[in-house]
């Protein structure tokens, strides 16, 4: 069968937005907000994470905008300058977002090599990020094509298999009666918005729905795109939601707040449901061990992943010719370097300005989100241009309900983001004591840093890549 006729089936395409969505490493996180945490994921499930996948697949399948995705979205929309913003953005929030994968493999490490200065002594965490990082990033050199593979292996069986074991051991815990560290009643499912640090934790959700306009290129490849990508989207928000759920409400109800670490909380509620069920620490150490192999393979597919859709913007002349190169594997290694100097710089100022503990977290975390919501808000803008300027542009799919709708949907979208965006920047009570300056100068600083640069590259370089200044 040629090629170009292959369709992805409902659930193809499922698992490859599944596999770009759902994590781990956030459990803990959710537990922080104890039983508020299924108003977090309902509200960012359907008044956010909806209207992206929905815009973006509308976008996607625009005839002659198949390729380069958010950038060529946003700058067939606003633009080439806010296009590339727009696509810098996307690729940059990965290089923070990949200190909290490997903060949670580093916790998992510790325990599994029961080496806890691993986690929390601020040097050996800081070397041992950078050699984890370094060795997936220079494994990906020779080509993604077995990685992919390894990559898929670890998801369901690192992440998604070794989580419906922890929501079993939790079920069964609780139907034996057991007591649990946080409260189900009425009014433990409604935040307090009078208080406005238990509204910061919302961040953290938004960051579990990130990613998902990455699969909008596979719309067009989709077998009935109409009516199959919407049923995608709903089986996985609905199961995102229950897993989230069920995992951040596991660790809540067996780990105390005061004792959860945001880099190893999972395993602590593994460690407390086996040792309740009798089982050993060499149980709990192998799963600690699947658990991190699957989330470096999860970090592996991002690492040269983000990187081409900056090797489209390269080849648009709007970075440096020299980061147009690829090797014989078709790997932009020159980007992808430049993509690990500025992951180890993230490492050393994220782990040693924030003390390697929680505070780090919730830094690394709050700053990736605020990198990525940049470029979501550019997303919505752009799909509201299209929907008032262009709607006569062919596209294979189309947010159903008419204009009004479509629009609607983009604002709601637009403005949970905004929101998203502000609250970031509140310091979450579960730093410690006394350090929410130290929290508002590294997001603040970093933050602004970023967001001049791809301007100023932008200015930097002509259509043809040559520096306008020679």
């Amino acid at each position: 069968m040629d090629r170009s006729t292959k369709k992805l089936s409902l659930m193809s395409f499922f698992a490859i937005t599944a596999s770009m969505v759902m994590t781990v490493y956030e459990y803990p996180t959710f537990a922080t907000s104890k039983m508020n945490l299924v108003f977090y994921l309902l509200v960012g499930g359907f008044l956010w994470f909806i209207p992206v996948a929905l815009c973006s697949a509308e976008m996607a399948t625009v005839e002659g905008w198949e390729k380069g995705g958010l950038y060529t979205w946003v700058s067939k929309t606003l633009g080439r300058k806010w296009g590339f913003a727009a696509i810098f953005f996307q690729w940059f929030q990965i290089t923070v977002g990949f200190i909290t994968m490997i903060y949670f493999i580093i916790g998992a490490l510790s325990y599994a090599l029961n080496w806890p200065a691993l986690n929390t002594n601020v040097w050996l965490k800081l070397i041992g990020t950078l050699i984890i990082f370094w060795l997936i990033t220079i494994s990906q050199f020779t080509g993604t094509k077995n990685t992919a593979k390894i990559a898929k292996i670890g998801f369901f069986v690192g992440i998604l298999a070794t989580g419906v074991l922890l929501f079993t051991l939790s079920i069964l815990y609780i139907a034996q009666g057991n007591p649990v560290k946080v409260s189900f009643s009425a009014d433990a499912w409604i935040p307090d918005f009078t208080k406005i640090n238990t509204l910061v934790v919302f961040v953290s959700f938004i960051l579990a729905y990130a990613g998902v306009e990455s699969s909008a290129s596979h719309v067009k490849d989709m077998d009935n795109p109409g009516k199959n990508y919407p049923k995608a989207i709903l089986i996985l928000v609905i199961l995102t939601i229950i897993l989230d759920t069920l995992g951040g409400a596991t660790v809540a109800a067996t780990i105390p707040q005061d004792q959860l670490s945001l880099d190893t909380g999972v395993i602590q509620a593994y460690s407390y449901l086996i040792h309740h069920f009798g089982g050993g620490e060499t149980l709990i150490r192998i799963i600690a061990v699947i658990i991190c192999l699957g989330v470096v393979a999860e970090i592996a597919t991002w690492v040269v992943g983000p990187s081409t859709a900056m090797l489209e913007a390269a080849k648009n002349g709007l970075l440096p010719k020299q980061m147009a190169k690829v090797n014989k594997y078709n790997v932009p290694t020159n980007i992808v370097l430049i993509q690990g100097i500025i992951v180890s710089i993230w490492a050393v100022v994220l782990t040693l300005g924030g003390g390697g503990a929680n505070l780090s977290f919730f830094v690394a975390m709050a700053l990736t989100v605020c990198i990525y919501l940049v470029a979501y808000v550019l997303l919505f803008i752009s799909y509201i241009k299209l929907v008032k300027e262009k709607e006569d542009l062919a596209r294979s799919y189309q947010i159903p309900g008419g204009k009004k709708v479509k629009i609607g949907v983009s604002i709601i979208g637009l403005l949970v983001s905004v929101f998203a965006f502000f609250i970031s920047f509140f310091p979450p009570n579960d730093i410690g004591y006394g350090k929410g300056g130290t929290y508002l100068a590294i997001l603040i600083i970093s933050w602004l840093i970023i967001l001049v640069i791809p301007f100023g590259i932008y200015k930097t370089f002509d259509e043809k890549g040559n520096n306008r200044k020679i």
